[in-house]
């Protein structure tokens, strides 16, 4: 028998402000002017530009009527929408003056992955609603040219952000059609789809080499890893060894990260694009935004003209009333987006001038061995933010210095600690991992136990399990993977 009971919980929940914020703190520069474009072309009451209305000029609310009747109490409230406000005509700061030399970037750029990506899109003659699933599906490919982002949290993304109602199956449906596009092996989920994408594209029905490839990653991937080629042979039932390596050759020359090609070229594009400038003027480090994160964004005059004619207008017509509601809706979402872009480069900054300060030795000359050991939490600390919001803000941010240009993740390492008692930042144990492996007999190449066995001959105290994570991070395979027969 079912019963009725009441309980009491405490919940946290996000404001759509704080959601905002949230998402668009994750966005690289790089795509932040398309998340504009997008917020621009669905809400009409927000605008580029700056605002050219003299202040005076939108009236406030005459003051002095003593009562007001219930019904007009039940009116609209637009007080706030008739008064030139700071966010009814705001202009992001970029905290470098207002030099019109910072709008443009000095940084040459090819054509982006993205753009590249847009364009072959633009092809296919989709329906608007497939243009939208498609755009979305773009948006989500990593710089390796991966899609790693569950199909159904883009589901999600679809309906939260964009108020598009998709299927799994829709979805899938466009993906498979962005991962006919050039170059071979983009939009994959994982490197095993994007192996077989790629094969598939070589496949003319008649290559034997091809075919074996397929069958060898489609039914063998897991031994393929291993370098388990007996067990391949066996389970593909070839009798002649040389199938499988003829195959393997195949293999082997396709390309693991395809978003890091021009299709048809093989000539390597830049996609980075800063979203900081740090400058050292005599010892002087001086941190800017790029510009691209300053866009110029006010609210519709058009809409403040129509809340002013709605204050001198009859209020009891409903239709009247109806528009203005809607009206306000879109006004309410352009000020948040508006006030979001804001917080974000406030957090922006605030994060990197704490990081710089950490790495004030570094930053200087680029010394890698001035590095210190530092962690999300430390700089969460400085600045009184949760370490998610640090997170957010170093996992897909770089930044432009003097001797290059470095993503946020770079100067962020676990502390080692050596013989001496001096506490060294991982990033120099990990290089001295990779000189010992370059280094190595590949007849004989070194175990983790006689690496971690190396290591602490140098003086660094340090465990297998962490020398192992180490070579991992390094995308460095196991010895067994590495010997080599001569």
């Amino acid at each position: 028998m079912q019963k009725l009971r009441l309980s009491q919980s405490l919940q946290q929940k996000l404001s759509p402000q704080q959601i905002q914020f949230i998402k668009l703190l994750q966005v690289p520069t790089a795509e932040l002017e398309s998340r504009v474009e997008e917020e621009l072309e669905i809400n009409p009451a927000l605008e580029e530009g700056e605002d050219e209305t003299p202040e005076d000029e939108y009236e406030e609310n005459e003051k002095g009527e003593e009562e007001e009747s219930k019904e007009e109490q039940e009116e609209l409230d637009i007080t706030d929408y008739l008064k030139d406000d700071d966010q009814a005509n705001y202009k992001t700061y970029n905290d470098g003056g207002d030099d019109e030399d910072d709008r443009e970037m000095p940084i040459p750029m090819s054509t982006s992955l993205h753009e590249n990506l847009m364009t072959q899109l633009g092809f296919l003659g989709l329906s608007d609603h497939q243009k939208i699933i498609g755009k979305q599906l773009i948006g989500s490919i990593e710089g390796d040219g991966y899609i790693r982002r569950p199909l159904e949290s883009i589901v999600n993304d679809l309906a939260f952000a964009q108020g598009v109602e998709t299927s799994l199956d829709e979805v899938e449906e466009v993906l498979f059609k962005i991962q006919g596009f050039d170059p071979a092996g983009i939009a994959a989920r994982n490197l095993q789809e994007c192996l077989l994408l790629q094969l598939e594209r070589e496949d003319d029905g008649q290559d034997v080499d091809v075919i074996v490839g397929k069958r060898i990653i489609s039914e063998c991937y897991e031994e393929f890893t291993k370098k388990h080629y007996q067990k391949i042979q066996k389970k593909l039932d070839l009798d002649d060894e040389d199938y499988i390596k003829d195959a393997i050759e195949v293999i082997v020359k396709l390309n693991p990260k395809p978003g890091g090609e021009v299709s048809g070229g093989g000539v390597k594009n830049q996609y980075v694009i800063p979203d900081f400038i740090l400058s050292n003027n005599n010892g002087k480090l001086e941190l800017s935004l790029n510009s691209r994160n300053a866009p110029e964004l006010r609210i519709s005059r058009s809409y403040s003209e129509m809340f002013k004619a709605y204050d001198k207008s009859n209020k009891k017509d409903k239709k009247l009333k109806e528009a203005v509601t809607f009206v306000k809706q879109k006004l309410d979402a352009a000020k948040w987006f508006i006030d979001a872009i804001r917080q974000r480069q406030h957090t922006l900054l605030r994060t990197m001038r704490a990081i710089i300060d950490f790495q004030y030795e570094y930053f200087l000359d680029g010394d890698e061995t001035k590095l210190k050991p530092m962690i999300l939490k430390d700089i969460a600390q400085i600045i009184d933010m949760d370490i998610s919001t640090v997170s957010r803000v170093a996992s897909s941010k770089s930044i432009q210095t003097d001797f290059g240009i470095y993503p946020l993740k770079y100067f962020f390492s676990e502390g080692i600690s050596t013989d001496s008692g001096e506490e060294v930042s991982s990033r120099e144990v990990k290089q001295i991992i990779k000189e010992l492996i370059d280094s190595e007999d590949k007849q004989k190449p070194f175990s983790d136990d006689k690496l971690e066995g190396l290591l602490n001959n140098k003086g660094y105290n340090i465990a297998r399990r962490t020398v192992a994570k180490y070579r991992e991070q390094l995308n460095i395979p196991v010895a067994r993977l590495r010997k080599e027969f001569k």
